[in-house]
């Protein structure tokens, strides 16, 4: 006996009496926080096996939560494990506070049946700590996803960003061959040799600042240099005709004015110009290097990354709902309501395919808003999984705006009334 077997045991013991819990669900949370818990594969793969002699799928102290296997059959079902290597893990288990050892005056494992047949008393493993632990372990596995989802899309954006940085160093080498470009090079290789082989959160975020602030440095020295060829333009264009019948001359028509620039032009010329300088340009970031330094089009940064539309309060006033499945019941941030998220997402059956690409186009933080909305909704949505596609959907055809929806409910809420499906 040790203090943490006698703290699992105290715990076990608060269970309260009509609780239970999906077996499988359960395991497979744990296998997802088994570096917060404390388990090793193997001692998991113990735990399954001794899943397997439960009798049905909900774990409920009613039937009983006691399974008194014998090491040979416990063996069979942990795939041939030696004798001593099944005593170690389950030894694992027990001290990681996951199942409680029930021993018989002799040390067996048995069960003691009454008159009508049924188990009255058994000695062996009871897994009610399981109960009594799921809402943490469910909680620590959904961080854990929404960390690993969140490194996910930062080592992406950052891919971008690089990417776009160097084909924007190559643009600035072959359109402006004289400014001062070495020094955006240095600073890029510096910016790479930060990375370690296995960068963290925090370090892949530090870096990818960085990188952005490099990669506007650049888009904005290349404006300078496309205001400066309009300038240019203009000028030629009001000065006298001049007749040059040299084939080789450039004076017959300015290099990068083609049909498809003029607009671009006239509109920077304008008195919006500082709204023209602030659009992403689409193609400028897979421009062909060997295109001529004038052909320069502005259209080229990447499109910029999803925001919040909406800020938190106003997303917790609307949809209340979302902070019982936060972190201790509440939210405090983006990130508690992205783990919460998580959670429900995996409550309303909603794939994690669906969310993903909700993410992927929407925004973690406005994906996860939208989750929250859905379940305030969730009585009038038949179908989650396919409602949050059709927005995804929605959204990338620009015919979606998130705002609507939070404010409708914010109504509904006031009005007490029932927000309906935009």
């Amino acid at each position: 006996m040790t203090l943490g077997m006698l703290s699992s045991q105290i715990t076990a013991s608060r269970t309260q009496a009509g609780r239970s819990v999906d077996k499988w669900k359960l395991f497979r949370w744990l296998c997802e926080a088994k570096s917060l818990v404390g388990v090793s594969d193997r001692s998991l793969a113990v735990l399954n096996a001794l899943l397997s002699f439960y009798p049905g799928t909900e774990l409920s102290r009613e039937s009983g939560l006691v399974v008194f296997p014998s090491n040979t059959q416990l063996s069979l079902r942990a795939h041939g494990m030696a004798g001593t290597t099944l005593r170690r893990h389950l030894a694992a288990l027990i001290e990681a506070g996951l199942i409680l050892r029930r021993d018989s005056p002799n040390g067996k494992r048995y069960a003691r049946r009454n008159h009508s047949g049924a188990v009255g008393e058994a000695f062996g493993f009871d897994l009610s700590p399981l109960i009594a632990r799921a809402t943490e372990i469910e909680t620590a596995a959904a961080e854990l996803a929404a960390e690993r989802q969140h490194m996910r899309i930062m080592r992406e954006r950052l891919s971008l960003c690089r990417r776009d940085v160097a084909k924007l160093l190559e643009l600035v080498h072959e359109s402006a061959p004289q400014s001062d470009w070495q020094n955006y090079e240095l600073q890029f290789e510096e910016l790479i040799d930060q990375l370690p082989r296995k960068p963290s959160t925090a370090e892949i975020e530090t870096v990818l600042g960085s990188m952005d602030r490099l990669r506007c440095d650049l888009t904005n020295q290349l404006e300078n240099l496309l205001n400066f060829q309009k300038t240019d333009t203009y000028d030629h264009q009001n000065g006298c005709h001049i007749q040059n019948s040299h084939p080789d001359s450039l004076s017959e028509s300015e290099v990068g004015l083609g049909k498809g620039r003029e607009p671009l032009l006239r509109k920077a010329a304008g008195g919006d110009a500082a709204e023209a300088l602030t659009e992403p340009p689409p193609k400028l970031a897979t421009q062909n290097a060997a295109s001529p330094p004038t052909a320069v089009d502005r259209s080229g940064t990447v499109p910029q990354r999803p925001c919040r539309e909406i800020p938190l309060p106003a997303i917790l006033q609307a949809c209340p709902q979302i902070a019982d499945y936060g972190p201790s019941g509440r939210i405090s941030g983006w990130k508690d309501l992205m783990t919460a998220a998580i959670v429900v997402r995996s409550m309303l059956n909603v794939s994690a395919d669906a969310y993903d690409e909700a993410c992927s186009v929407l925004g973690c933080e406005n994906a996860a808003t939208i989750v929250a909305c859905i379940l305030e909704r969730a009585e009038q949505i038949a179908s989650p999984g396919g409602y949050l596609r059709e927005l995804t959907r929605r959204a990338q055809r620009q015919e979606f705006s998130l705002g609507p929806m939070v404010v409708a409910l914010s109504r509904a809420k006031r009005n007490g009334g029932v927000a309906v499906a935009s």
